[in-house]
């Protein structure tokens, strides 16, 4: 979605060229499948693509070189004859963890995060509807028509909330 501005711009420049495009971040919609898994084999929206233009030439340069230093002649002329893979790899696992543990501990804090946030938007809803319900008539004749509001407001904020959230889920429903 993109949407024209003329008051909110970049920069001051861009004022003088004219109106400038804002665009607003836009949800991907991943569909779960029978299993419930195969988002995670799309592409759409995926980092897959991307992270095989730098995987890929590194990984087709480790080969080679893993070919190459077979050769005890190469071996030794570079100085890895004596290390017997050992080393590197506990070196290479000690990274993987540490990637592996921090990315884990960054998406757990994220997902919490977003619960949080949906329970103080609940939270505040809660309040807003509460003091809307604690400034209502009190009159006894009016007791008909405060009753009707006071349904009529439920549903409305009921279905505020229901609106809310079925934008962030992921359900087709």
């Amino acid at each position: 979605f993109y949407i024209a501005s003329s008051c909110c711009s970049a920069s001051p420049r861009s004022r003088d060229v004219g109106p400038s495009l804002l665009v607003l971040g836009i949800m991907i919609r991943y569909r779960a499948g029978k299993w419930g898994i195969l988002f995670a084999f799309s592409l759409k929206g995926s980092v897959f693509p991307k992270a095989c233009v730098f995987a890929a030439p590194a990984g087709l340069l480790a080969l080679v070189f893993h070919y190459i230093l077979q050769d005890p002649r190469y071996a030794n002329a570079v100085g890895v004859g004596d290390l017997h893979g050992g080393g590197a790899l506990a070196g290479f696992y000690a990274v993987l963890g540490f990637l592996l543990v921090f990315r884990s501990q960054q998406s757990y804090s994220r997902w919490w995060e977003g619960g949080s946030l949906l329970q103080q938007m609940r939270g505040e809803w809660f309040n807003a509807f509460s003091s809307i319900l604690a400034f209502c008539n009190t009159s006894p004749e009016r007791a008909a028509e405060v009753a009707k509001f006071r349904h009529l407001l439920v549903r409305l904020m009921s279905m505020l909330y229901g609106a809310a959230l079925s934008d962030v889920s992921e359900l087709e429903d």
